[in-house]
């Protein structure tokens, strides 16, 4: 193909994935892939300026606004960038910069990150919010000032109003704990779930009735205004300073950076936190700092020539779904599972992926042997955002739930009001085994000897068939045993003979009660006091107990009720499992009373030790930030857990302050959200 016939093929091919990206919300390929096309576009029009045409990819920015909102002008564009995507695209940047200002000196700069979310413009007047408008395709946005007021981070009046007119440009984001639960809510009432931050914020804000969009978590941060020199400040980091004394959020991890290999190392930095941070950004921005050499440098068509965005590797890709497996969970849920085609998403090559359940195959439209876009946020299983429905083969077949349980056939069910499809069948092998790893696990009866290869080793054998079987084994069934020694199979029964006599929160906790953890266990515990008085309790009896709610009380009263668990538990009697309840100087331990969370990495105890040390000492341990948990211990890199603990007040402390608390130590500090230096600037 000769290079003007690929030239206009790439502006056709930008054009429309623009128009999906930015107008539709509905991405045909990754970032990543869109990326390369651009750049192969920008390096055919250097190389012949003669094909430029107006009408290029290249030269406009964003796409166009939608009719449904009036349309605002803004005064001042609103410009996109150009990226960088290795170190040595950032210090070929500076070079240039250098030969245009005809410089030799090092440049001064502002790194900030460069969030995932819905560039928009706020203009304030006389100190007062009076419009905001999406950027549009830079010159022309969209008025949502109604959706903007309902944002809480976006203040309504500045603290000082010394300005006539101050045009400021930010990001409306969703955190990723905001996503998850607006998804749990949408997957709830039956709607399609959004595919990312950035698509959930676009969507949020492009509500009619703003009342919709103030029940979406959004957040927003500011990143400069559309004329600097009204600020009377002399550069980018005095600014954001201003902005920040004036109400308006200011991102912390702004950096500022005496020259290009400073923003290299804090690019760095952002890069290795990234995914502990409570939202998502995409890469880094650089600006000059001072506005004198802004000023001088300029703007060409469509960009800045003092800014350049940074880029991450994509954290989504496409590929190709190969099979799908539906996999039994300890209590029933079918999870549908893709195999695909190998691929590096962000630098792990991911190979399979989950579908979550039948609605959302449905909502998807996914078919076998699909081309579809797959993303991956932090360490956490990769999904499928959409099917490309354009690269389907004929005859595709749809992925559709099966009819039985694939591992014990009973037919399955799907409970009005629920998007899991479950297998009801409490004797499935497949339930019985997770069941089985579950109650051995440190988040069981943490039996030493028995992790989940283990057991799995000893159901195949049929060894072990359910839970009481574990304290029913015999020396003569491990020694013949592979991986079994004498020393192995003694080391398993000194552990079994411990756990024979666990907490009564503990051994609650290890039977896998669907909608029961650790802190219901504990709750149970300390109202009921035995195990007998517990199966005896009647579901308002249950319902009573703070902090029980109506799922968990149902669950529970179901679960007792059962014949083969009323069975189960005098199995479990007779092999001399006697579940206790904390004595009085138990209850008198240092963490008693206490729901403990951690996060961020510890220095001075491996993250199993910190929690055994917490469940030895009286305390529980949570997964989440709950209105349950009474504090949170915070590591190095503490990302969105911390910030959520701190705007709910909870108590934090260091690792440090938690082993003073284990030695009876008052400790502890409420935090407020500031640190030493409140306006969220790092001077270098």
């Amino acid at each position: 193909m000769d290079s003007e016939k690929r030239l206009q093929e790439l502006r056709e091919l930008l054009a429309e994935h623009a128009h999906q990206y930015y107008v539709l919300d509905d991405p045909l390929i990754s970032d990543g892939e869109y990326d390369l096309l651009f750049q192969e576009l920008l390096q055919l029009e250097e190389g012949h300026p003669e094909w430029v045409t107006e009408d290029s990819p290249s030269q406009r920015v964003g796409g166009a606004a939608l009719d449904k909102f009036q349309q605002v002008e803004h005064r001042i564009p609103m410009l996109s960038l150009e990226n960088a995507f290795t170190d040595q695209d950032l210090r070929d940047f500076e070079d240039r910069l250098c030969r245009y200002l005809r410089r030799d000196e090092p440049l001064s700069y502002m790194a900030e990150p460069k969030l995932d979310g819905l560039a928009v413009e706020l203009v304030y007047e006389q100190g007062m919010f009076v419009q905001g408008s999406t950027r549009g395709n830079g010159t022309i946005g969209e008025d949502i000032t109604a959706q903007l007021r309902t944002v809480a981070s976006i203040p309504l009046r500045l603290r000082e109003n010394t300005l006539d007119r101050l045009e400021v440009r930010g990001e409306v984001f969703m955190d990723q704990s905001g996503l998850v639960a607006l998804n749990e809510q949408r997957a709830h009432d039956g709607e399609a779930l959004f595919a990312n931050p950035r698509n959930a914020a676009a969507g949020s804000l492009r509500q009619l009735d703003p009342k919709i969009t103030a029940r979406r978590p959004l957040r927003f941060f500011v990143y400069g205004v559309s004329e600097p020199a009204v600020t009377g400040c002399d550069n980018q980091h005095d600014m954001l300073k201003l902005l920040g004394d004036l109400g308006l959020p200011v991102n912390s991890h702004i950096r500022y950076c005496q020259d290009i290999e400073k923003v290299i190392e804090h690019l760095s930095e952002l890069t290795a936190i990234r995914h502990d941070l409570a939202y998502e950004i995409d890469g880094m921005v650089v600006k000059v700092n001072d506005f004198t050499l802004q000023e001088r440098l300029g703007a060409k068509a469509r960009a800045p020539r003092w800014a350049i965005a940074c880029k991450f590797p994509a954290i989504q890709a496409s590929t190709q779904i190969i099979a799908v497996d539906f996999q039994v969970g300890r209590t029933g849920a079918v999870t549908p599972v893709a195999t695909l085609q190998a691929v590096d998403v962000g630098g792990v090559m991911v190979s399979r992926a989950t579908l979550h359940n039948g609605d959302e195959i449905e909502r998807k439209d996914l078919h076998m042997g699909d081309t579809v876009l797959i993303q991956r946020a932090g360490d956490v299983i990769p999904e499928i955002v959409k099917a490309v429905v354009e690269k389907r083969k004929p005859g595709a077949h749809p992925i559709a739930m099966p009819e039985d349980c694939p591992v014990c056939g009973h037919h399955l069910e799907k409970p009005e009001g629920e998007a899991v499809t479950r297998c009801p069948n409490p004797h499935c092998p497949a339930q019985r085994l997770r069941s089985l790893v579950h109650f051995c696990s440190k988040a069981g009866l943490d039996i030493e000897g028995m992790g989940k290869k283990s057991v799995e080793q000893l159901f195949d054998l049929q060894l072990i068939g359910d839970l009481p079987d574990v304290f029913l084994l015999q020396t003569e069934d491990l020694e013949p045993l592979d991986g079994w020694g004498e020393k192995s199979a003694d080391k398993l029964f000194s552990a079994m003979t411990a756990a024979k006599t666990p907490s009564l929160s503990r051994f609650l906790a290890a039977l896998g009660i669907r909608f029961v953890g650790e802190v219901t266990a504990a709750l149970l515990e300390r109202t009921f006091r035995s195990l007998e008085n517990i199966l005896a309790a009647t579901v308002d009896d249950l319902m009573e107990i703070e902090g029980i709610g109506e799922q968990a009380g149902h669950s529970l009263a179901e679960y007792f009720s059962d014949p083969s668990v009323q069975e189960m538990f005098t199995r479990f009697h007779d092999a001399g499992v006697r579940p206790r309840v904390l004595t009085e100087s138990e209850e008198r331990l240092p963490l008693s009373g206490e729901v403990l969370l951690f996060t961020g990495t510890l220095k001075k105890l491996s993250r199993n030790e910190a929690k055994k040390l917490v469940k030895e000492n009286g305390g529980q341990i949570t997964s989440g930030v709950t209105k349950k948990m009474t504090c949170l211990v915070a590591g190095e890199k503490a990302g969105s857990k911390l910030k959520k603990a701190q705007e709910q007040g909870k108590k934090i402390l260091s690792e440090d302050e938690f082993l003073q608390l284990l030695k009876g130590k008052t400790v502890g500090r409420q935090e407020d959200g500031k640190g030493e230096n409140p306006d969220g600037i790092e001077h270098g």
